[in-house]
C-alpha cells in the first residue's frame, strides 16, 4: 500500500481536478503479502495499475484522476491461515484508512449517540431496496420473514445485535460497500434508478455519503456483520476493529448463526460506552431518531405482569389455628410481578407530518404536540403545510400558550424548538438562528424535507440558498399562523400571545428589516385614549382625525407616567391619540419602523413638533413680546440648553424641555444610563441638544416676562428661572444633576410660600400667654369610700 508524501487526505480530495492530466512521484512500498515468491505485485492506491519494483519513482499518468476508494483486484489477498473452515481472507482499506477513520470517529460526528440512528438509517434503506427489487422479482422475498429491523442487546457484555430482514449484501458487495470508506451503496441504487429513469420507489432512501456505517466505531471497538443476500447461497460475515487499515471476510458455517435473509450487526461496545447496551436507552435513541422510519423497529425489552400466588404459611400459626378447631382455613396469597423478556415495537411507522391535513383533528395535532414537547397546555395555534416547487418539505408550526419558565429564548438563539427530520429520520434540534430567526424561537414545530443540504455527518446545515429559502417560507408561515391568532374572534387569545411573547416581535422589528411589513400588524400599544387596553396600529391609523398626518407616541416608563406628562397636554385638548411606549425595548423597535401605512412615527417630546394649525401672525406677535424673555432664560441656563423658544405644546403647564431632534430622548437616556456595560462616553454626544420651551399663557412665564423688562437682575427672578429648569428636568423625564441642590431650592420656595401663612402673630401669643385662668365659685368635697368586705376578709 502507497502513501502520499507530505499532503494530507482532504487536500488532495479539494484540489483533485489539477492533477488529473499531469503526473506525479508515486513511492511503492513492499508486495502484498500473500503473493507468490515469483510472482510480485505492487499496487497503488491513486490508479488501478501495476508499479514495477525496479521503476518504483517512474511518473505515473493520473489522466483517469484520483478514485480513492475504488476496490483493486491485486489487493486481495492472504490467506489467515486457518486449519478448521472456510478459509480467512484478508483485504486492505482502499484508502489512508487510519486517518479517515480518525476524521470520522473523532470530527465527522459531534455527538455519540447518533450511531444507532446511522445505523437504523442503513438497515431501512436495505429494506427499502428490497422491497423495491420485489416489485420486479417476487422470489426475493420468500423465506425472509416480515421486513422490520429488530435491536437487542447483552448489558453484562456490551454488546448490541442490529438485525434487519432487507435486501443483504454478496461477497463482492461487501468488499465494496464496507471496504471502501466512503462509498455508499445507496447512492449506487439511487444512481441506478436514474440511468434507468425509474426512479419511483427509491426516492427515500437515506444514505447517501457511505460513512453511517463507520459511525458506529464511535462506540464499538470491534464490529462485526453478518449478511444473507437472496441473491446469493452462502451467508458472509465480515469483521473490522477500530484503528486498524485491515478487515476480514469469511463464509458463515455455524448453523445457528444462519440469517434467512437480510444482515446483522454486532457491536462490541469500547469500556466507556457500554452504558450504550442498556435496553432503555437504546429504546429512547430510536424514539428520538428513528421514531418515524416507514419499517417496525423492535428492541429486545425486559416486561413485567402481575399474578397471584400461594404463600406458605408460618408454622407458628397453623399450630394456634389446630388448637383453635378451624376446620376450613383460606390460602395466603400475595401479589407478584412475574419479569420476561419480549420484543416491544418502538417506533410509529406513520408521522403525522406525511397525513392529509384534511384527516388530521385539532386533538391529534395537539397530542402530537404534548408528545413531542413535553408540553402539558394545548398550543394557541398550529399550521400544518407542505411547500412545494424549487424545495419541498412538510412541516408542522406551533405557537405555545405560555413561555418557558426560564423565558430566556429571546437571549439564546439556540433553542430545541425546531426538530429537523430528512426522510423522517431525526437529524438535529439544535440550531444557531439557521431555520428560524433568533425573534421567533419561541414558535416549536417538526420540518421534514427530502432533499435538504446537509453535511456528511447530517447534523449541521450549510449555509446555502435552499436554506435561505426554507427560512423565508417557514417565517411566512409562521407570521400567518400568528395573525389568524390576532384575527380569531376570541380577543383573549391574542392577549395572551401578546403577554407572553410581545417582546420577541418587538426584537424583529429591530433586527429584521425584510419583515417589516408583517410584524407591524402583530404590535399592540396602550395610548392616550385607551389606557386600560391595548390597540394595533391598524385600529389607530382607524381613529385618525382628518386632518391628522402622523403616528404620535411618548415613550415613558409606566402609563401613568405617560398619560401625565406635559407632553400631551396639547394634543389631548386636540383630542388626538397618543401611543403609550412603556415598554423598554418601545421606543427602539418604533425608531426602527419609522413608518406605518405612509404615516410616519412622531415623538412628542422632540423638537419641532408640528401639529398642523399653527397661527403664523398670532406666533409672530408673541415672538416679539416674549423674544426678550426667551433671551433672559437663555442668558441665564447658558450652556445647559441649546435655545429657549416659544412652546407650541403646552396648555397647562409653565415650561418644558425638550429633546433635539436627532439626539436621544428622554427616556432613552435613562434606559441607556441604566446599561451595565453601556459607554459612557457616548451618552454626552446622543443626548445632543435641549431646547426648554415656555408657555405664554401660563401666569409665572408672564410674571418673569415682566421681571425681565422691569429688573432682569433681580436674586428672585434668577432663582425662579433655575428652578423652572429643575422642575422641567422632571416633569419632562430627565434625571438631575444635583438632587440635593434642586430638593434645597423646593424647601427654600416653600419657606418663602407657607412664611406666616398658619402661625399667628407675636404680639397675640404673648397677650393669649399673659391670661389667667379665672378661679371657680364652688369647692368640691371628696367623698370618702368606706373598703367592702368580701368572705369576711378585708
Amino acid at each position: 500500500m502507497h502513501r502520499i508524501p507530505r499532503r494530507s487526505l482532504s487536500s488532495i480530495l479539494r484540489h483533485a481536478a489539477p492533477y488529473r492530466a499531469t503526473a506525479a512521484p508515486i513511492t511503492c512500498f513492499s508486495p502484498v503479502v500473500g503473493e507468490t515468491d515469483t510472482k510480485v505485485r505492487w499496487h497503488s492506491v491513486l490508479v488501478g495499475g501495476k508499479c514495477s519494483p525496479a521503476k518504483s519513482t517512474t511518473q505515473l499518468n493520473l489522466k483517469n484522476g484520483l478514485y480513492f476508494g475504488n476496490r483493486n483486484e491485486s489487493t486481495a489477498a492472504a490467506s489467515s491461515g486457518a486449519t478448521d473452515g472456510p478459509p480467512v481472507e484478508k483485504y486492505e482499506y482502499q484508502a489512508e484508512v487510519s486517518r479517515l477513520m480518525d476524521l470520522i470517529v473523532n470530527s465527522l460526528y459531534s455527538n455519540k449517540e447518533v450511531f444507532l440512528r446511522e445505523l437504523i438509517s442503513n438497515a431501512s434503506d436495505a429494506l427499502d431496496k428490497l422491497r423495491f427489487l420485489s416489485v420486479t422479482d417476487p422470489d426475493l422475498l420468500k423465506g425472509g420473514g416480515d421486513l422490520d429491523i429488530r435491536i437487542q442487546t447483552d448489558t453484562d457484555n456490551g454488546i448490541i445485535n442490529i438485525t434487519d430482514s432487507g435486501i443483504g449484501m454478496t461477497r463482492e458487495e461487501l468488499v465494496d460497500c464496507l471496504g471502501t470508506i466512503a462509498q455508499s451503496g445507496t447512492s449506487k441504487f439511487l444512481k441506478a434508478l436514474k440511468d434507468s429513469k425509474d426512479a419511483g420507489g427509491g426516492d427515500n432512501l437515506i444514505g447517501q455519503f457511505g460513512v453511517g456505517f463507520y459511525s458506529a466505531f464511535l462506540v464499538a471497538d470491534r464490529v462485526v456483520v453478518s449478511t444473507k443476500s437472496p441473491k446469493s447461497d452462502k451467508q458472509y460475515v465480515w469483521q473490522g476493529e477500530a484503528n486498524t487499515s485491515s478487515y476480514t471476510i469469511q463464509e458463515e458455517t455455524d448453523p445457528e448463526k444462519i440469517l434467512p435473509r437480510g444482515t446483522r450487526l454486532t457491536l462490541y461496545l469500547k469500556r466507556d460506552d457500554k452504558g450504550f447496551a442498556q435496553p432503555e436507552r437504546i429504546q429512547k435513541l430510536v424514539k428520538n431518531y428513528s421514531q418515524f422510519v416507514s419499517f417496525p423497529i423492535y428492541t429486545w425489552q425486559e416486561k413485567g405482569y402481575t399474578k397471584e400466588v400461594e404463600v406458605d404459611e408460618d408454622p407458628a400459626e397453623s399450630k394456634k389455628d389446630e388448637q383453635d378447631g378451624k376446620t376450613e382455613k383460606k390460602k395466603k396469597t400475595k401479589t407478584i410481578v412475574e419479569k420476561y423478556w419480549d420484543w416491544d415495537l418502538t417506533n410509529e411507522t406513520q408521522p403525522i407530518w406525511l397525513r392529509n391535513p384534511k384527516e388530521v383533528t385539532t386533538e391529534d395535532y395537539n397530542e402530537f404536540y404534548k408528545k413531542t414537547f413535553n408540553e402539558y397546555l394545548d398550543p394557541l395555534a398550529s399550521s400544518h403545510f407542505t411547500t412545494e416547487g424549487e424545495v419541498e418539505f412538510r412541516s408542522i408550526l406551533y405557537v405555545p400558550a405560555i413561555t418557558p419558565m426560564g423565558k430566556d429564548d429571546m437571549i439564546n438563539p439556540k433553542t430545541k424548538n425546531i426538530r429537523l427530520h430528512v426522510k423522517r429520520v431525526f437529524i438535529s434540534d439544535d440550531f444557531d438562528g439557521e431555520l428560524f430567526p433568533r425573534y421567533l424561537s419561541f414558535v416549536k414545530g417538526v420540518v421534514d424535507s427530502n432533499d435538504l443540504p446537509l453535511n456528511v455527518s447530517r447534523e449541521i446545515l450549510q449555509e446555502s440558498r435552499i436554506v435561505r429559502i426554507m427560512r423565508k417560507r417557514l417565517v411566512r408561515k409562521a407570521f400567518d399562523m400568528i395573525l389568524g391568532i390576532s384575527l380569531s374572534e376570541s380577543r383573549e387569545d391574542y392577549e395572551k400571545f401578546w403577554e407572553n411573547f410581545g417582546k420577541h416581535l418587538k426584537l424583529g422589528c429591530i433586527e429584521d428589516r425584510e419583515n417589516h411589513k408583517r410584524l407591524a400588524p402583530l404590535l399592540r400599544f396602550f395610548t392616550s385614549q385607551s389606557e386600560d387596553v391595548m390597540i394595533s396600529l391598524d385600529e389607530y391609523v382607524e381613529n385618525m382625525k382628518p386632518e391628522q398626518k402622523d403616528i404620535y407616541y411618548i415613550a415613558a416608563d409606566s402609563v401613568t407616567s405617560a398619560s401625565n406628562t406635559p407632553f400631551l397636554e396639547k394634543l389631548l385638548q386636540k383630542d388626538l391619540e397618543v401611543l403609550y411606549l412603556v415598554d423598554p425595548i418601545d421606543e427602539v423597535a418604533i425608531t426602527n419602523l419609522k413608518s406605518y401605512k405612509d404615516k410616519n412615527f412622531i415623538d412628542i417630546s422632540k423638537e419641532d413638533l408640528v401639529l398642523g394649525d399653527k397661527n403664523e401672525e398670532k406666533a409672530k406677535e408673541i415672538q416679539q413680546e416674549f423674544g426678550q424673555t426667551c433671551d433672559w432664560i437663555k442668558k441665564r441656563l447658558g450652556d445647559k440648553v441649546a435655545s429657549v423658544q416659544i412652546s407650541n405644546r403646552l396648555s397647562t403647564s409653565p415650561c418644558v424641555l425638550v429633546s433635539g431632534k436627532f439626539g436621544w430622548s428622554a427616556n432613552m437616556e435613562r434606559l441607556m444610563k441604566a446599561q451595565t456595560v453601556g459607554d459612557t462616553s457616548s451618552l454626552e454626544f446622543m443626548r445632543g441638544r435641549r431646547v426648554f420651551e415656555i408657555n405664554p399663557e401660563h401666569q409665572i412665564i408672564q410674571n418673569l416676562n415682566a421681571a425681565s423688562r422691569i429688573n432682569p437682575d433681580d436674586a428672585d427672578a434668577l432663582r425662579a428661572i433655575d428652578l423652572l429648569y429643575d422642575a422641567a428636568l422632571v416633569s419632562s423625564g430627565f434625571t438631575p444633576e444635583n438632587p440635593a441642590e434642586l430638593g434645597g431650592k423646593i424647601y427654600e420656595m416653600m419657606g418663602l410660600a407657607l412664611s406666616g401663612k398658619w402661625s399667628a402673630p407675636v404680639a397675640e401669643v404673648q397677650e393669649v400667654q399673659n391670661v389667667q385662668p379665672e378661679p371657680t365659685m364652688e369647692t368640691l368635697e371628696a367623698e370618702v369610700v368606706e373598703p367592702i368586705v368580701a368572705d369576711s376578709k378585708k
